[in-house]
């Protein structure tokens, strides 16, 4: 648990007292990312929305600020962190020709919650701290890094996926029980370089994540697991897009919260980006994932995968490659400059002739996603509403060798569910000026293996495709059919924007059960004070 004594709260008022008083206002970085959360994504949503334009790419996250340089703060109708934000920052030799320039920028971190879990009737309560630290130089580089550690509890229907594993979703190993909290620590964080100032080639080696779609899930690659090592490189020609990147992996199947028993995987990620106009985008993805040394081998970042523009599939039959390959699309349209219409579908293995079959093969595995955005509903300003369904077929994101499996961290790089299942999410969202008032509806029936046998249906993706029950007659929800419904209220007030700094105060009722007669029902209240700039599900 980080703890914050006299002498260091003092040191950081002086920090703030000397930084805050300047903002720059020559300086336009074009190497920095944009936070991944999403409050922030409702002010990109409202600006993209109502102004589409052809060399901003919505589907690639973290956005890079050179693709939102003219981005209209009068397109978003309530207060929020601004695009060019330079809060809290402090231009150093700038001069009117814009060179030779060093630019900090510094935000404070907070994650305070209290809140009451209704079924235990139990406090909950988390103290998060930490700081952001951004440097531009010159426009081209930035560095940035976020630190922040602290101490959580969470209510009875996330506290039992987290107790089995010690690993908090967002921020990676825990340490601790659910009697007393759990204490962690994490990071991330890159070195950004666009050379000569420009926005063609960007290139960045950091500790982060990615997440590819338009919609709150993802059913190619998401923000749910812990933050991994990566190289990416950044290309923006025309209405194209196309990023590139590799990474560092952990999987975690096998070492019981031991770090002494973690192995790397290493993985390969495409994803290319088409405005045909500006109304209209085309995504194209494709991903690999290979698992590094284990007992039986000695294996490292296989070169065969640095080729950036190869197709896989291609790439794994010359090598001969047993190594687990995924590949999607994504889509989005953008109607009346209100509505954005968008789709996903993931395709981890298929036979043609399997589908047409229609006999229920248990290597058809594919995701789908289906949703739609509509801003400024019926015309009232800062209305936003939200519907998306999301459906994975049984073994999608599993393998043979579970270490290869599309996870990170003992957490799905997709969706938080898994696979086997169907999902409706529903979102009303209403901001004025600092208020926000929010709600999410999640209904989702999903297919889970019997706790009495050792049978694998297809819904947990750290079980072995091996190990599944039939070869046919394999459905989506197929199993002990469990309906989950989660319903989220939540009032928001933002007391200084550009620094993501709110008060919330929440309600969320959990209610879970399934054909065998599990029942479960948990209310959850809470208060917090936050400035975090990451997603935090409690969803999954």
């Amino acid at each position: 648990m980080i703890t914050f004594d006299r002498m260091h709260a003092n040191r950081i008022s002086i920090i703030f007292l000397l930084v805050t008083y300047l903002v720059s206002a020559q300086s336009d970085p074009m190497a920095r990312n944009a936070f991944m959360n999403q409050g922030m994504q409702e002010a990109f949503d409202y600006w993209i929305i109502s102004k589409p334009n052809t060399t901003f790419h919505s589907s690639f996250k973290p956005y890079l600020s050179s693709s939102y340089a003219n981005a209209n703060d009068s397109a978003v109708p309530f207060k929020f962190y601004a695009f060019n934000n330079s809060f809290l920052s402090k231009t150093v030799n700038e001069k009117p020709q814009n060179t030779n320039w060093l630019n900090f920028q510094l935000h404070p971190i907070l994650d305070l919650e209290t809140g009451v879990d209704l079924l235990r009737s139990k406090p909950v309560i988390s103290s998060i701290g930490g700081l952001h630290l951004k440097t531009n130089i010159n426009n081209d580089f930035t560095f940035a890094a976020t630190i922040y550690g602290g101490k959580s509890s969470f209510p009875f229907f996330i506290d039992t996926s987290i107790s089995s594993q010690k690993i908090i979703p967002e921020s990676g190993q825990a340490y601790g029980s659910s009697n007393n909290g759990y204490s962690f620590f994490d990071y991330t964080g890159y070195v950004s370089y666009s050379p000569k100032n420009n926005k063609i080639f960007n290139f960045q080696v950091g500790r982060d994540k990615h997440f590819i779609g338009d919609g709150y899930r993802s059913v190619l690659l998401s923000d749910y697991a812990a933050a991994y090592p990566y190289f990416r490189i950044n290309t923006n020609i025309w209405h194209l897009q196309y990023n590139v990147w590799y990474t560092i992996m952990n999987d975690v199947s096998t070492a019981d919260g031991r770090k002494k028993g973690f192995n790397n995987k290493y993985g390969t990620f495409h994803y290319l980006s088409y405005d045909i106009i500006k109304e209209i985008n085309i995504g194209l993805f494709e991903n690999i994932i290979w698992k590094g040394s284990d007992t039986n081998q000695a294996r490292t970042f296989d070169v065969n995968y640095l080729n950036p523009i190869t197709l896989f599939r291609p790439q794994e039959y010359s090598v001969g490659s047993p190594d687990n390959s995924f590949l999607g699309a994504n889509l989005n349209v953008t109607l009346f400059k209100k509505l954005k219409l968008y789709a996903q579908i993931g395709l981890d293995e298929f036979l043609l002739k399997e589908i047409r079959a229609g006999n229920g093969w248990w290597a058809n595995k594919q995701a789908w996603q289906f949703g739609g955005k509509y801003i400024n509903a019926f015309g009232i300003k800062g209305l936003k509403l939200q519907i998306e369904y999301n459906e994975v077929r049984p073994y999608t994101y599993t393998h043979g060798l579970v270490d290869q499996n599309y996870s990170h961290y003992g957490k799905a790089l997709a969706h938080p569910l898994g696979a086997n299942f169907k999902e409706v999410l529903g979102f009303i969202n209403y901001r004025k000026n600092k208020s926000e008032l929010s709600w999410q509806l999640l209904y989702a029936i999903i297919g889970k293996d019997s706790a009495s046998t050792k049978s694998n249906v297809g819904q947990n993706i750290f079980l072995s495709y091996n190990t599944r029950t039939s070869e046919y007659g394999n459905y989506t929800t197929q199993g002990v059919k469990t309906t989950l419904v989660q319903s989220h209220l939540k009032y928001s007030w933002y007391i200084i924007p550009n620094i993501n700094m709110r008060i919330e105060l929440g309600y969320i009722q959990r209610s879970e059960k399934n054909e065998k007669g599990y029942a479960l029902e948990n209310p959850y209240i809470y208060f917090g004070i936050k400035s975090n700039f990451w997603n935090i599900y409690r969803d999954f």
